[in-house]
């Protein structure tokens, strides 16, 4: 089994307030926004750990997490995709809120103040950091890369294995040895205190951070790279092209996927020239389909497919934002009564293959048709909110047939997923994903576990116990 690339940060909880302004407000001349979709997703390092998980790699992500609502919300956002480690945390979790009108940016409000607590590294991080097949170390000048414990061991695996610095203007210096530095060009101009020709800015920046070599983004130009062993520049260019070109493009989170990419191309091995092309490519290519991956929060009110449902409406419309974005539409479903491990880990693994996963779930009545009058033993109500408060579900759909083929005419996923042991030829909602394009994937049960097993140890307990 490959090390797990290991992402060390701070991270944020980032909220998208997308909506439509076409008046002021009688109060003062300022615009009224109707908010039309509110989004939730990982920030800082956080998005960053979820972008290196998006390169299929197991990511394990040393983060300082609060315990306050925005704090829960992100570690549920974040374990869906990544294993978290918590460092001790002191005050509230930092939160940005992007308010968008008409496609535009109107207003950014900060919240939060709260920070990491020094204090010697947890077990489970070290152990991780030891066991790391690279370490990407995604600083937002927040704490955690000042950690001396921490800074101590990376420095010690940097002799060992890739690791990857994404600096900040308010952050510490890399560790030494580093194997590949990723400032932007303004931040290696501040760090070095002048303004440097692309040609000599690398090679500055392998000398003050003892760097073995530094990938200076510039912009849709791509990357310039330097290498200390033999003092080489080269301009490191995107070949997905379009990102210059691009109307009012969102550059929010191109370093984290630029540093993500360089960092598991050079766990699986590649040099670091091909590792930073893999990396300019990777960032090129997010900022043209649209920026920052973001997770929606789950839809609220629930009923039956048909088109005229607040579910249906906003499952569907979560759904075509994700492809109008150039995201990736993942769909599951099933009846989900009694949660639990094996619905759990599919859908995990569900969330795993695309931006955004929607639950296309049984309602009460298809359940009894397919499960028998005692069934379901949870409301459609109830099990569309357990589903809701998974950090791997972004949106619930109930549906009234007997098979969900209406339900995905309306989605329209690129991947359908289904747990079990059967061919995708022998689903019948199969041809309805492959009519739209989609792809089917099944993934194994877990063995020993059931609902209707679940059910049936009750039921027996129960009366034995009469």
């Amino acid at each position: 089994m490959k090390p797990p690339l290991v992402v060390i940060g701070d991270a944020l909880l980032d909220v998208d307030i997308d909506g439509t302004a076409t008046r002021l407000s009688p109060e003062a001349p300022v615009p009224v926004v109707d908010i039309d979709r509110h989004w939730q997703r990982p920030g800082g390092a956080g998005l960053a750990a979820v972008l290196a998980a998006r390169t299929g790699h197991h990511v394990v992500f040393i983060t300082a997490l609060g315990h306050d609502e925005h704090g829960i919300r992100l570690a549920s956002l974040l374990g869906s995709q990544t294993e978290v480690v918590a460092l001790p945390y002191e005050g509230d979790t930092v939160c940005k809120t992007r308010v968008h009108a008409n496609g535009h940016p109107m207003l950014r409000l900060d919240s939060g103040a709260g920070h990491p607590i020094d204090a010697p590294l947890p077990s489970a991080a070290a152990e991780f950091i030891a066991s790391a097949g690279a370490i990407l170390v995604s600083d937002y000048g927040r704490g955690v890369a000042r950690s001396p414990a921490l800074r101590e061991a990376v420095a010690a695996r940097a002799r060992e294995i890739p690791v990857v610095w994404d600096p900040h203007p308010r952050g510490p210096a890399p560790v030494a040895g580093a194997a590949l530095v990723t400032p932007n060009a303004a931040e290696a101009d501040r760090e070095l205190g002048r303004t440097c020709h692309d040609t000599e800015r690398g090679a500055r920046l392998c000398r003050h951070w003892n760097a073995r070599a530094a990938a200076v983004t510039v912009g849709p130009r791509g990357a310039v790279l330097t290498t200390a062993s033999d003092n080489r520049t080269v301009d490191v260019v995107p070949s997905v092209r379009g990102v210059s070109g691009a109307t009012d493009p969102d550059t929010c989170g191109a370093g984290d996927r630029f540093a993500a990419a360089a960092t598991a191309a050079l766990l699986d091995g590649m040099p670091v020239h091909d590792a930073v092309q893999n990396a300019v490519d990777s960032a090129s290519a997010f900022v043209v389909d649209g920026g920052a991956v973001r997770v929606s929060t789950c839809a609220g009110s629930l009923g039956h497919t048909g088109g005229s449902t607040d579910d249906t409406r906003d499952a569907v419309a979560l759904a075509e934002h994700v492809r109008r974005t150039g995201g990736r539409v993942v769909a599951t479903g099933g009846c989900f009564d009694l949660l639990h491990r094996g619905h759990v880990g599919l859908l995990r693994q569900a969330r795993l293959m695309g931006d955004v996963l929607i639950v296309c779930l049984n309602s009460d009545a298809s359940v009894r048709r397919a499960k028998g009058p005692s069934r379901p033993a949870v409301s459609q109500a109830d099990r569309a909110r357990v589903l809701c408060e998974l950090g791997s579900v972004d949106a619930v759909l109930v549906f009234d047939e007997d098979t969900p083929e209406e339900a995905l005419a309306f989605l329209r996923p690129d991947v359908w997923v289904k747990g079990g042991d059967y061919a995708p030829e022998d689903l019948p909602e199969a041809k309805v994903v492959a009519h739209f394009g989609g792809d089917t994937v099944i993934v194994p049960t877990v063995q020993g576990y059931s609902t209707s097993s679940i059910v049936n140890s009750i039921h027996t307990t129960t009366f034995s116990a009469v």
